[in-house]
């Protein structure tokens, strides 16, 4: 039973994943002190003169009642942000770094894959071939 979990663990798919999540988390407090400091100040800039920025309240006087579209700008910059250095720091060099394993090993990786009917053909002409050198046997 243990074995298995360390097999799961110590799966290439497993470790990636961690590493991302780790990188990601850290590089989060980045990019929310980016839009909190460079971000938010521009987007209150446009909507007005008060900090909260583009939004409007459903109900004058009442702040619970506040819809803060900045926020939401904010929340998608942030994510954008995110994902574009998780991309270019970790997702294109691991590809990059993975082609490079598979033209050391012989594997071509533009190279397609066979569909079924190739396969399938290439068995079929397999077996003719074997089918025809074979000698007869008579039927006792």
């Amino acid at each position: 039973m243990l074995q298995g979990f360390k097999d799961f663990i110590m799966r290439g798919n497993v470790i990636e994943l961690a590493v991302g999540v780790v990188i990601g988390a850290a590089f989060t407090a980045v990019v929310t002190a980016f839009s909190d400091s460079i971000i938010n100040p521009l987007l209150a800039a446009l909507g007005g003169v008060d900090y909260s920025g583009l939004g409007f309240h459903v109900r004058e006087g009442n702040d619970a009642t506040f819809v803060d579209f900045g926020a939401l700008l904010t929340a998608i910059i942030n994510f954008l942000l995110i994902a574009a250095v998780i991309y270019f720091l970790l997702v294109a060099p691991m590809n990059k770094l993975d082609e490079a394993t598979k033209r050391r090993k012989g594997i071509d990786p533009e190279e397609q894959a066979p569909t079924d009917t190739e396969l399938l053909t290439e068995i079929r002409d397999l077996l003719a071939a074997q089918q025809q050198n074979r000698p007869e046997r008579p039927l006792q």
